[in-house]
């Protein structure tokens, strides 16, 4: 391994080396363009009858945050062809995501900004991790067992190479191991690469190489020259490129294509062309009433004020008549977004009242470090500078300590300048 990615310290950008932490799945198909559930499709509907069905199934209730109906829909698959490789994993992806959900990582929010290597996170739920490891063990040895017999097959190099992209999203997010990341990561980004050499048509392969060359050019150069030398490409346009063929092409890997466009487009401050692919899986997913809350964060980002709040409200609706589990930290986080939105728009007391409401429900230190540098912007605002300093300097400290440069650096500002 290059000397480059050594030391526990190094602090490298969360998205750069497992940008496939986007929040939901990246399943992958088995043999390119697959029909799927269609949208809004529950599990009283008919049952399907074949195990391709069944995973369909999974999928939808899966990015429609039906967990546990998901991962009963991923076990009927695997009764059914306990051959195919894509049920074991998909499974695995299930529980994953379930991991995923139970840290509170749940909107672009999370992978804007910097994470360090060791930062610590609670010991996962042990049947779930469990779950992870058996089905995507299985995955992996029936998908090497198959590529040996079959070495130019795409599709068969499209199974190992979606499993292990799994292997190392585990080792990035839920055991904190950016270095034990790289080795299945670069498996993945290889045996998807073989893919579209073999069938240059199978754009939903792009998807894995789009995000790895996409996070490989965004680094410093010394950490881009270490991608290299661990066989990682680069080229940020070409990455985005990729991605955006993959979710345009009709597969499963399609809507996880889209979820990814949203961090990207994000990131590259194309907020218009994020709302309209959150307002497309909206349309799809109607019952993942987080897509409401990530369209009133982009919208906070694009200036769009009024779709913010109108998204948000009627999302806080949506969260309220929702009886299925929350993430850690979720209120905290719409009411945050929320109170951000009511500020911009001065709106100041009903901006207190959710800033307040979500101080107390937040659980991480860079949250509560945007919740403060947002109330001094309503001391600014009340012309009370003495309180807004406090506020900025507090703002400051909570998102230094957890690694969110930009909101430190923008607490640090406004403390000099104050906020109009």
């Amino acid at each position: 391994m290059p000397r480059i990615f050594r030391g526990g310290e190094l602090q490298v950008r969360w998205t750069a080396l497992s940008l496939v932490l986007v929040l939901f799945f990246n399943p992958g198909s088995d043999r390119g363009p697959t029909s799927r559930v269609a949208p809004g499709d529950t599990a009283q509907d008919a049952a399907p009858t074949d195990a391709a069905g069944w995973r369909a199934r999974g999928l939808d209730l899966g990015y429609n945050l039906d967990r546990s109906e998901s991962l009963a829909a991923f076990e009927h698959a695997i009764e059914i062809d306990p051959a195919s490789p894509a049920g074991y994993r998909l499974l695995a992806a299930s529980a994953w995501t379930q991991l995923v959900f139970e840290q509170g990582a749940i909107t672009v929010d999370d992978f804007l900004g910097e994470a360090r290597a060791h930062y610590t996170r609670a010991s996962p739920n042990a049947e779930l991790a469990k779950r992870f490891g058996d089905s995507l063990g299985r995955a992996i040895a029936i998908a090497e067992q198959d590529l040996r017999g079959r070495k130019n097959d795409p599709s068969a190099h499209f199974q190992v190479g979606a499993a292990y992209g799994f292997r190392a999203a585990y080792a990035a997010t839920i055991e904190g191991r950016l270095l034990g990341s790289l080795g299945p990561a670069r498996r993945a980004y290889r045996e998807h690469q073989r893919v579209l050499e073999l069938d240059p048509n199978r754009k939903d392969a792009g998807l894995i190489v789009g995000m790895y060359r996409y996070a490989v050019a965004s680094l410093p150069a010394p950490l881009r020259l270490g991608a290299y030398l661990a066989g990682f490409g680069g080229g940020r346009a070409r990455g985005l490129r990729l991605v955006e063929e993959a979710a345009a092409y009709p597969s499963d890997v399609r809507p996880n294509a889209q979820f990814t466009l949203i961090v990207m487009y994000n990131r590259e401050a194309r907020y218009d062309a994020a709302l309209r692919v959150i307002r497309d899986l909206q349309q799809q997913f109607p019952r993942n009433r987080l897509l409401w809350l990530e369209q009133g964060g982009t919208a906070l980002r694009a200036g769009r004020l009024q779709e913010g709040r109108a998204a948000l409200e009627g999302g806080l609706a949506r969260l309220a008549a929702d009886t299925r589990p929350r993430a850690p930290g979720e209120e905290a986080r719409w009411h945050y977004t929320y109170g951000a939105t009511l500020v911009a728009l001065r709106d100041t007391a009903a901006a207190a009242r959710e800033l307040a409401t979500a101080l107390d429900a937040t659980t991480r230190d860079w949250l509560r470090g945007r919740i403060h540098l947002e109330l001094g912007k309503l001391g600014d605002l009340a012309s009370n500078r003495a309180h807004a300093v406090t506020e900025y300097r507090q703002a400051e400290v909570l998102c230094r300590r957890d690694a969110d440069d930009a909101c430190a650096d923008q607490a640090r500002s406004l403390a000099k300048k104050g906020y109009r």
